[in-house]
């Protein structure tokens, strides 16, 4: 897809990830602490989600650094229309168990941190995603790859980091509605 198109499908679901997790820190303490039978309760799960952000922000954030740099020294294309994007590549990741992946233990949830301090960490992620997505409008994250282990992505660039980092999010939305279906389940 074109550079324009890629950048809009980030930032839409951008916008939309971070719009569909904000209101789990409304749900309700039984909820958030409810222990489903499989993996980890919501509070943990969103914990994750911030955890696994803040890395994949170290890279977003070093690649559109050297993405603006490479662009400035050698410039963009001559036709910037023809750089292209393949996010579709990526969509794999959003579905639960499409591949195996032990994550690092940095990534692990500890509950050192509040569902406040979470939600404001969630928050500054998505607006920092944002912020290295509008530095990057005329396709100068291209220039830049770095090695994707999950899902043997191979080198990716940083629009599809970017992605990434959205359908990972995307990813345990769908693991907090499975453990709140197990919740109202229990309960009913």
């Amino acid at each position: 897809m074109s550079i324009a198109e890629a950048i809009e499908k980030i930032r839409t679901s951008l916008d939309r990830v971070s719009a569909e997790l904000d209101p789990w820190f409304e749900k309700s303490p039984a909820l958030l602490d409810y222990r489903p039978e499989r993996g980890w309760n919501a509070a943990q799960i969103l914990e994750h989600v911030s955890l696994t952000n803040h890395f994949l922000l170290i890279l977003i954030r070093k690649g559109t650094r050297k993405a603006l740099e490479r662009a400035e020294r050698d410039g963009l294309p001559k036709d910037p229309g023809a750089l292209t994007v393949d996010l579709e590549r990526l969509d794999l990741i959003a579905s639960h168990r499409s591949f195996r992946w032990e994550r690092p233990a940095h990534m692990e949830p500890a509950g050192e941190k509040s569902m406040d301090e979470v939600r404001v960490l969630l928050h500054e992620q998505f607006g920092d995603c944002s912020a290295c997505l509008e530095q990057l409008k005329n396709g100068e994250g291209t220039l830049y790859t770095t090695m994707m282990s999950v899902g043997g992505l191979g080198k990716i660039d940083v629009y599809q980091y970017l992605y990434f980092l959205c359908l990972h999010a995307e990813r345990h939305l769908g693991q907090l509605q499975r453990v709140e279906a197990e919740y109202l389940a229990s309960a009913g």
